[in-house]
């Protein structure tokens, strides 16, 4: 029985030893991932997948001077436009996984992914979701010459006359295109699309009266309500907004039961460590909890919001699926 005793402490020995090295090393991955996002010299530079000036640009410079302070390295914003964003997506998807390189995007990385089956990458599954960093309401506006006062008078008078009535877009697979789509499948009226290329020269044709209506982020759409030059029907999200506290939701209309509010995000190539993935989450989330940040947003019409990883990844599947099904329902194809 002894001798059993000690065959088997023997045995043991080799094994805890390699476990131990085997935890160490572990250890040492985990500390040097963390130890690279917070303190190398190396620009980390967060991918702008669409021109200055837009709002996720907005919030890619707004976060990144703060994440600099935080992980004590150098943050630069890195504006890759293009192809509905797909060549700055692209750009991180390509990227290694080291910490350097984040994706800052929109819903929109989601309908592309319908809209480009034929892309070279899967934003599901090229990409790790790193954190939400808030989201943006859509609102229905139209043109004072039209007469509408609100979402169901719109409506009503596209089903009167099917196709009569037009809107825009700044193109094919916008949030704005979908967003307008999806309220128009959801409270069966017809309404001709006419796509743009950008938000501004939509913008200028619908304060010029040559298109009837359109969705609208409300940073965009607020100085010309409150100017008198274009008037809001309805915002689409599933509460008002603060900033136009009378101005109902789409569901308040009954014309139409959608939320098409949009999420923006932060991302990393494919790959990351997890130690370093959970870095970013924390020094983001606790950016987005400034009051200096909260008001930076809520003055471009945007809510910050938090996140964890995972949550902010099951929200991505999700929205996924959903503009999947409307893309495939109205058959909406790429330009």
């Amino acid at each position: 029985m002894t001798g059993s005793k000690t065959l088997a402490a023997v045995s043991w020995q080799p094994l805890a030893s390699c476990a131990r090295r085997g935890l160490l090393a572990l250890a040492v991955l985990a500390s040097t991932g963390l130890a690279h996002a917070q303190t190398t010299d190396a620009p980390l530079r967060l991918i702008v997948p669409f021109t200055p000036g837009t709002g996720i640009d907005l919030i890619a410079r707004t976060i990144g001077p703060r994440l600099s302070e935080r992980l004590k390295r150098p943050v630069v914003v890195d504006n890759r436009a293009g192809a509905s964003g797909n060549i700055g997506t692209e750009a991180v998807v390509r990227a290694a996984p080291d910490g350097n390189t984040l994706l800052v995007s929109v819903n929109t990385l989601v309908m592309n992914r319908s809209l480009y089956p034929a892309a070279p990458f899967d934003p599901l599954r090229d990409l790790t979701p790193v954190s939400l960093t808030s989201w943006g309401q859509l609102m229905l506006v139209t043109h004072p010459k039209t007469g509408f006062k609100t979402a169901s008078d719109l409506v009503e008078a596209a089903r009167r006359a099917p196709g009569k009535l037009n809107y825009a877009s700044p193109g094919v697979g916008t949030p704005h295109h979908l967003s307008m789509e999806l309220f128009k499948n959801t409270s069966k009226s017809f309404i001709t699309h006419i796509p743009y290329r950008g938000t501004g020269p939509a913008l200028t044709d619908l304060l010029g009266g040559q298109v009837d209506a359109m969705f609208l982020p409300i940073h965009v759409a607020l100085p010309q309500i409150r100017s008198g030059r274009l008037v809001a029907l309805a915002i689409g999200s599933d509460k008002r907004h603060a900033l136009l506290p009378d101005v109902p939701t789409l569901t308040e209309s009954r014309t139409a039961d959608v939320n098409v509010d949009m999420w923006y995000g932060v991302f990393a190539p494919k790959g990351m460590a997890p130690a370093m993935v959970a870095t970013l989450n924390r020094e983001i989330n606790g950016i987005l909890a400034s009051e200096e940040v909260k008001k930076a947003f809520s003055s471009q019409g945007m809510d910050p919001s938090t996140s964890t990883p995972e949550a902010f990844g099951e929200l991505v599947q999700k929205d996924a699926e959903r503009w999947a099904a409307l893309i495939k329902a109205q058959n909406i194809k790429a330009e």
